[in-house]
This record gives structure tokens, sequence and C-alpha cells, in this order.
């Protein structure tokens, strides 16, 4: 059984009781409100959207959206207000026209944020409808070098992902240049590690193998071709790349050049948080949206 697809995310979201509150942090942009637009029509969310008032509404003017349904919260600090209003009661939060850095800063507050002790990452959920293939990627945009401890973290994030999405034991490939262990590359040596403790069932119901390179963890033939079989080749549900560079090349490539639909929350924070480049579109940001409401009884 593979993840669900985003066609059953937006099933499920169209099948809510009652909206959600979500609370876009920097909301004068056009993907953000025309995103929160589309959300709030078909009954997913009330919007909250923090930032400069005027500038805002100037936005809105100019694609044509109603802001009757919004609440706007007037602020010098977007991030910092949205954080707030979390706490407030907002069951999400969606990274809107704010940098990640200033974002990350309020999220990661260590008094007024949305810590819960483990790593904080990236999940996206990459859909290829050519091949049928649906998998969970992380950590695509916060962590730049893992130690083992926030690997550990990472992974149990996409677990917990891959349990969300349907999956009863997901097979998580351990990502790297290569199937090999190189005593040159420490993330060999890791993957390794990783493998024989998901063997003792330290991780629980999970298929398990690394270090595997993408054409392995995405391709059977691949791995026919190479002489290498099992269970995760060719076959993998998530995978767990050895830091923030690769993980980040591998998801942009894939995004700009593939058929493919996307979307990506962070997880290990108090709500799952709406967490997308400024330079995605609308769409990229209702899914990613689903997704996020999908997760939201799941997060930490």
């Amino acid at each position: 059984m593979p993840l669900c697809s985003f066609d059953e995310l937006f099933r499920d979201a169209d099948a809510l009781r009652e909206p959600v509150a979500v609370v876009a942090a920097g909301g004068a942009d056009t993907t953000v409100l025309s995103a929160l637009a589309e959300a709030a029509s078909r009954g997913w969310v009330r919007p909250i959207v923090t930032g400069d008032r005027s500038a805002i509404q100037h936005v809105a003017v100019s694609i044509g959206v109603d802001l009757s349904p919004f609440r706007i919260i007037a602020a010098d600090e977007p991030a910092r207000a949205a954080v707030t209003e979390v706490h407030a009661g907002a069951a999400l939060l969606m990274k809107g026209q704010v940098s990640t850095p200033d974002l990350m800063k309020a999220v990661l507050d260590r008094e007024h944020g949305l810590r819960t002790g483990r790593t904080i990452c990236q999940v996206v959920l990459m859909e290829i409808p050519r091949d049928s293939r649906r998998f969970l990627m992380s950590d695509t945009g916060v962590t730049i070098a893992p130690t083992m401890q926030q690997k550990i973290d990472i992974l149990q994030s996409l677990i917990d992902a891959a349990h969300g999405l349907g999956l009863e034991r997901p097979r998580v490939a351990v990502m790297s240049a290569t199937e090999k262990l190189n005593q040159q590359m420490p993330d060999t040596a890791e993957a390794v590690e990783l493998t024989q403790r998901a063997q003792r069932g330290e991780f629980g119901s999970i298929h398990l193998e690394g270090p595997l390179s993408f054409d392995l963890a995405y391709d059977t033939a691949a791995g026919q071709k190479k002489g290498v079989t099992s269970e995760v080749v060719g076959r993998a549900d998530a995978m767990l790349f050895p830091d923030l560079l690769s993980a980040n090349l591998t998801v942009k490539a894939i995004m700009y050049t593939a058929d493919c639909r996307f979307g990506g929350v962070l997880a290990g924070v108090k709500c799952p948080v709406v967490f997308m480049s400024r330079a995605d579109d609308a769409p990229t940001r209702l899914r990613s949206l689903a997704l996020a409401l999908h997760m939201r009884g799941r997060c930490d």
C-alpha cells in the first residue's frame, strides 16, 4: 500500500466538520492569500494573516481576493505575532512572506516558541504520477549537518509522517552517494549504524536500509542492474538524507525538472507548520496545507 496521495488528502480536508484556524506569518503575498482563500472556500480553514495591514489589503485587491473571511493581525514582527497566535489557539502555522531565519527565530524562541525537544526538520511529500510513486524526504530545509541523535529525531518524524499517511511498516532509505561503506564518507558509516539499530528493533516496525543512492531507493530496475535487492530498494516510502545540502538539492531538482506534485511541513514542533519556499506557487501551498491538516492530530 502506498502513501496517501494529495487527492486523498484533499478529500480528507474537504470532509472536515469544522474549519481549522490557520495563521500565516507574513500575509502580503499573492500565493499565501490565494491558497488561504481557496482553503477557506472549501471549508478547510479560518484564515489569519500577520504583517502590514495596508500591504496585505493592497495585495488582496491586486489579485481579487475577498478578505472578509480573513482576520488580519497588524504586526511589525509577523513571525513572532503568528507564533503568539498559535499559543492563543490557532491549530496550524504557515510560512508566508517572511524569511526562514526570521520564522525559525520565532519558532525556536525558548520561552515563547514552538519547541518540543525533538530536532525540527522539514518533511516533504513528493508525488510523481508518471511512475505512480510517492515518498517522503527529510530534512530538506532546516538542519545543516545533523548529528546522529538529530538524524534519529528526523527519522522518527519521517516514521510518524508515514504512519499518519497510512503505512504500518514504512520502507526507509538512508541516503548517500553510494550503497557501500566508505571510510572517506562518514555518512555511510552512520547509515550502516542506523540500519543495524533498526534491525534490532530500536525504531519500531519499519524496513530501513542504508546507505543507498537515489537510484537504488527509487528504481527497482537500478537495483536489478547493480545486483542490489531488498525490501527497500526501488520502493522507498521515505528518504533520510545525510545533510541539508544533499536533501535540498535533490528535492529542488525534482521540483523544477519533473512532472510532480509536492508539499512540505515542519515536524518536531508543537503544531505542523506549512513550510515551503517563498518562490513556491499557490497550489503547492494548498497541498502543503492539506498535508499539515492531515498531520495536525499527530504533532508532538
